[in-house]
């Protein structure tokens, strides 16, 4: 089925993205005031009405009125006009509202064993010898089918293995109190950032990313930011570990002619600063490679050299504000925004991006062949949707006709290696403090010589990725649903960031 294309705007020709082409990735930069968010939200809601769900993220807390109709105002008209857009109707889009603290949307939550060692390390900031003794953590966590789903469960398991160092030093390598002191440190910061707000239970089902409504429009996923984004690597981990459980959950799709979802990542600098090379290795990996599982990626950010070049020639799709020049530095930055456009003879394209008004850009897209064509200098389309935030009373009636209204609002604290640890360490308590005795060891055998099967589990909670039944699990092979309760199953299962992103993989 033919899918109409989307209309960006409008220079000396019409300016149109391809939906077989959106999941080629893209690009929207340009200063402060520029535009930027109005083009975001131009394309989230033509997705949207294509059928094709979106997730981006409200980093000014002024995008949820794409939910709701909009409304002439005389910027608007003057913008009609100038493009002759005769049909134009104002309309919104089906939305769903998340927020990790639960006060603006529905709670988004994620397992600590989804997180993975790798994510939770930049996270916590560690050095290289500290993200070491976390990966030990989660190892010993896999070998003893301990689920690690909320920072208490990730706090007693570091305590036990603390208190027995030596016993584990000769199977994994050194581990130093100062080391396990830095990352507990590391877990009481994010709580007093509201971090454990994240970390738990009912754990994100994907699924409820990529829902249609009743008019069979795409679901506008909408996270609220604003606050989040007061901790930096909290929002950039977040959005990255997003992506990693779609690159992983998402099977093979080829060329479609729309993506399966379009991911919009505000600010998205933040997601490369202070990355180590292996991580922005990885992140350039699962930018190529998530293409063709159907998903767009368009990165929205003030300079294109906030992009590494790696990942910057896998956006396609490009939009660019203007920037200003009033520096040396500036103009460096300018010169290098220009150089990344295809010519078009008809300007100079380092000039003209200084020169663009608020919702003029300079925009070069992908042609039927997957190639980018000449840059066009345009009036970017106004938005049908409300421009600005919505009210309380809209909010609360969004959050009620939710499709997941009511699924994740009360939190599940069930087993899990804190409750574990707990009643061993009451049942035992004169055992010694060894790393092949002690509670743990008592348990689930020697941590030098772990049991080769490891412990079996209630089946509702013998997933270290701690999901709940339905979850896009149930859709894998019957064969690679029994391999969970092995150490092994456990190590595929975790996720893409023990695999894709560095971590064990045997």
């Amino acid at each position: 089925m033919q899918v109409p294309p989307i209309l960006v705007g409008r220079g000396d020709s019409t300016l149109e993205l391809l939906p077989a082409m959106a999941n080629r990735h893209g690009l929207i930069a340009g200063a402060t005031g520029t535009g930027k968010t109005i083009t975001l939200q131009v394309l989230a809601e033509s997705f949207s009405a294509r059928g094709v769900p979106v997730f981006l993220a409200d980093v000014k807390g002024d995008l949820t009125g794409i939910s709701q109709a909009g409304q002439p105002k005389p910027k608007i008209e003057e913008r009609l006009r100038a493009l002759a857009l005769e049909e134009f109707q104002f309309a919104g889009c089906p939305a769903t509202l998340w927020d990790v603290f639960g006060t603006q949307g529905h709670p988004i939550r994620a397992t600590v064993s989804e997180m993975g060692p790798l994510l939770l390390a930049r996270l916590l900031a560690l050095n290289d010898t500290q993200a070491g003794v976390l990966n030990i953590v989660f190892r010993v966590a896999d070998e003893h089918g301990l689920l690690l789903l909320d920072l208490k469960d990730l706090r007693a398991l570091l305590t036990y293995v603390a208190e027995n160092a030596s016993g584990f030093t000769a199977r994994y390598g050194n581990i130093s109190s100062a080391s396990v002191g830095a990352i507990q440190r590391g877990l009481l910061m994010v709580e007093q950032q509201g971090g454990d707000k994240f970390f738990g239970e009912p754990a994100l089902n994907l699924d409820d990313l990529m829902q249609t409504g009743q008019d069979g429009h795409g679901v506008v996923n909408i996270l609220a930011a604003d606050r989040l984004l007061l901790a930096p690597k909290v929002y950039a981990t977040l959005l990255l570990w997003l992506l990693s459980e779609l690159f992983e959950n998402l099977p093979e799709a080829g060329d479609l002619p729309k993506p399966k979802l379009v991911f919009f990542f505000d600010e998205a600098h933040l997601l490369f600063q202070d990355a180590p090379p292996a991580l922005l290795e990885k992140i350039e990996q699962v930018v190529r490679l998530i293409r063709s599982k159907g998903v767009g990626i368009y990165f929205v950010t003030q300079n294109s050299q906030d992009i590494p070049d790696n990942v910057l020639g896998q956006l396609g799709n490009r939009v660019q504000h203007a920037l200003r020049a009033f520096t040396p530095k500036d103009q460096k930055d300018v010169r290098a925004a220009a150089q990344t456009f295809r010519a078009n003879p008809k300007f100079d394209t380092e000039s003209a991006i200084t020169q663009l008004a608020v919702g003029e850009a300079l925009v070069s897209l992908l042609d039927a062949k997957g190639q980018p064509t000449v840059v066009e200098r345009a009036l970017i389309c106004p938005p049908r949707s409300q421009i600005g935030p919505i009210t309380a009373e809209q909010r609360s009636q969004l959050l009620q006709n939710s499709l997941v209204a009511g699924v994740y609002e009360s939190a599940i604290d069930r087993e899990s290696a804190y409750e574990k640890l707990t009643q061993a360490h009451s049942s035992r308590p004169t055992a010694p403090a060894t790393g092949g005795g002690g509670f743990l060891g008592g348990l689930f055998g020697s941590p030098a010589a772990p049991s080769a099967t490891g412990p079996t589990l209630p089946s509702a909670t013998s997933r270290s990725r701690g999901r709940q039944p339905d979850s896009l699990m149930e859709t894998m092979a019957k064969s690679a649903v029994r391999t969970v309760g092995s150490t092994i199953g456990r190590e595929i299962i975790r996720g893409v960031l023990g695999s894709i992103f560095g971590g064990r993989r045997r």
